[in-house]
Order: C-alpha cells, then structure tokens, then sequence
C-alpha cells in the first residue's frame, strides 16, 4: 500500500489498473509560484514542491510516498493547464499535426528507497478535425488538462506515431514505479 499524492483521478486509474493498492492524498502546491519556462525543470520543480508539501504532512512512517506531474510541450513551449476555452483551442491548434511531448515526473519514498524519474513520451498528430476539436472544447475535457489534450481520449484517433509510455502521457509512468514496489 502506497499514498498516492495527487487529485488526478487518471493517476488514480492508473495505479487501480497495474494492480498497486493505495490510498489517495492530494496536497495545494502553487505551481504558479515556479517562475522556470523549461518544460523539465518546470515539471521537477513542480513535482519536488508537491512532494515536499506532502512529505511534510504525512512523511513515510505509514505508507511510503508517491507523487508525480506532468506538462505539455510542443515546439520548445510549456503547455500548462488551460486558462480558459480560447486558450484551450490555441494549443490544440499548435499541436495539430506537430509533435507533442509529454513530460512526467515522479517523486517515491519509502523507509528503504528514494526514486525520482522524469519520462517523457512523444506523439505525432494527424491534423485535428476542426468539428470534433470544437465538440471537445465545447464538452470542456480539455481544462484541467496540462496542454489541454487527452491522449487517451479526445487525441486517440489523430496518434500517428508514439515513442513511449502511454502511462508517462497520462501523468505517471508505472512501469518504471512497478518494480521497486
């Protein structure tokens, strides 16, 4: 049994789906306090400020620790979450047909083991069809998403390449995790 610090409920998924037990603990880390444009050590810095809010609250005495990010980027820019639909629909359009990265970050602690990985998974793109984008915007999935993309749902059908985990673009790269549980 781990704890799981973070209120993505993908992680979450992601975790119930490799078969890990956990416990599910988010925190309130202002990631708009990291001033850093550099998607990885954006998406570090993001990670170790959420790991260490955490750490301080629970520590690893009861379960060890486990905490993880992710950002977007896509012709050398970070793609953060989303402020509002328009900025939703800019980055959907800078992604479609490009190359987009995801890069995601893990911090895990227990009494035995200290892990910090950064994965990153790369996506080729069809052009987005610009009715099923607007459908997709309109059913606004796209917020609260880093770059405002969905690789296991709305992006699917547009894949046409991918170099990397699934689970790294959707937030937490289990099959690098999984061996040291």
């Amino acid at each position: 049994m781990i704890r799981l610090g973070s209120n993505s409920p993908t992680r979450a998924l992601l975790l119930k789906n490799f078969g890990i037990d956990f416990i599910q603990s988010g925190g309130n880390f202002d990631e708009d306090s990291i001033i850093t444009t550099n998607p990885k050590a954006f998406c570090y810095e993001a990670t170790k400020g959420k790991f260490e809010e955490l750490y301080k609250k629970y520590g690893i005495e009861e379960l060890p620790l486990l905490v993880a990010d992710s950002v977007v980027t896509c012709n050398n820019e970070l793609l953060r979450k989303a402020k509002d639909l328009d900025d939703a629909k800019r980055m959907l359009q800078l992604q479609s047909a490009n190359k987009t990265s995801v890069i995601s970050c893990m911090i895990y602690k227990s009494k035995k083991l200290e892990l910090i990985d950064i994965s990153i998974t790369t996506y080729e793109f069809d052009k987005f069809d610009l009715k099923h984008m607007q459908e997709y915007l309109d059913s606004k999935e796209c917020m609260g998403k880093a770059g405002a993309i969905m690789v296991e749902g709305f992006c699917k059908p547009y894949i046409k390449s991918v170099k990397g985990y699934e689970s790294t673009a959707m937030g937490l790269c289990v099959e690098k995790l999984k061996p040291y549980l």
